[in-house]
């Protein structure tokens, strides 16, 4: 039973201190003659010999910008919780191209393939590497904001050995325990799929004008745009895998635009932890909340609970 909720209120202050160096291991998980790409692992400090739950973080940017540094507010947070926690730099493929409407179709999605191999490779390293950092490889989850979001949500989805691009890596049989998408949308809704899916939680603006909220273009793009490419954001995946009977949990900030895509990733921290606990503790839930932003727009009127 899906749980509608009207109201949340966030915790917008947090006080916990952390240490702002030296707190991480920086590793190098993929290099050939032009790439290298480093992940910076966090660990508790009174972590011991327990094998440990793990979130691999990927950052927003729009393939073109950003870096790992995005993502230490989550792993430092999730750290102080008991879990392990990396964030990880990836290849920026569209640095040097356009990735709005007059972008090209073919290169967005070479953009968003050439990502997620890398995160399946950060993702194989770490079960390489699990004994050393003593990490439990059945609770891997991943988690990313924006251009991370559709990362994470083609790495859960997509066919590995159709999608695959540096030969042998993370299996295609394994399975990640969980993830958590801001403002994420995937290319093709029937990519979920019963047998394929894993507890998702899921935030997004439902006026975001640069990744659907619900299903549309990409940056709002007309039909006959060079980079005219089809989304399914938040709200439809979110309703996929509740008809599919799976484990789905949706913030929606009404209103809100694409500016809330890193929101619970710096500011309600605690909302992710409880997430991953709850998947931990084989608690299963359909839960829907409502953010209200205080912000109103032509979109918000196409969803009836944020009127």
């Amino acid at each position: 039973m899906i749980k509608i909720i009207s109201s949340f209120l966030l915790s917008l202050s947090f006080t916990f201190l952390y240490a702002q160096k030296d707190d991480f291991t920086r590793l190098q998980y993929f290099h050939n003659d032009s790439i290298s790409c480093d992940l910076d692992l966090f660990l508790p400090s009174n972590g011991g010999n327990i094998d440990l739950p793990l979130m691999i973080f990927a950052h927003g940017g729009g393939f073109k910008n950003g870096g790992k540094g995005e993502g230490y507010d989550i792993c430092r947070y999730l750290a102080s919780q008991g879990f392990a926690a990396a964030t990880i730099d990836y290849t920026l493929y569209m640095s040097d191209k356009s990735f709005d409407c007059d972008g090209q179709l073919t290169e967005k999605v070479k953009a968003i393939q050439i990502a997620v191999n890398q995160l399946w490779i950060a993702t194989d390293y770490i079960i390489k590497n699990a004994d050393k950092y003593h990490i439990d490889t059945t609770k891997i989850f991943i988690s990313g904001s924006s251009a991370g979001g559709e990362m994470v949500l083609h790495a859960a989805f997509w066919d590995r050995k159709i999608m695959g691009m540096y030969g042998e890596g993370l299996s295609p049989d394994f399975k990640y325990a969980g993830l958590v998408s801001g403002a994420g949308a995937i290319m093709d809704i029937n990519l979920i799929t019963k047998p394929d899916l894993i507890p998702v939680m899921l935030f997004h603006g439902n006026a975001d004008h640069v990744v659907p909220y619900g299903t549309g273009s990409h940056h709002s793009c007309p039909t006959g745009c060079p980079g005219w490419l089809m989304l399914f954001g938040s709200y439809t995946v979110f309703n996929r895998v509740c008809d599919l009977n799976g484990h789905a949990v949706l913030y929606t900030f009404c209103g809100g635009g694409h500016e809330n895509s890193g929101t619970l990733f710096h500011t309600d921290m605690e909302t992710i932890s409880r997430f991953m606990k709850q998947v931990l503790g084989g608690r299963k839930s359909m839960e829907h909340y409502i953010i209200p932003t205080g912000k109103t727009n032509e979109l918000s009127g196409e969803y009836g609970f944020c009127e």
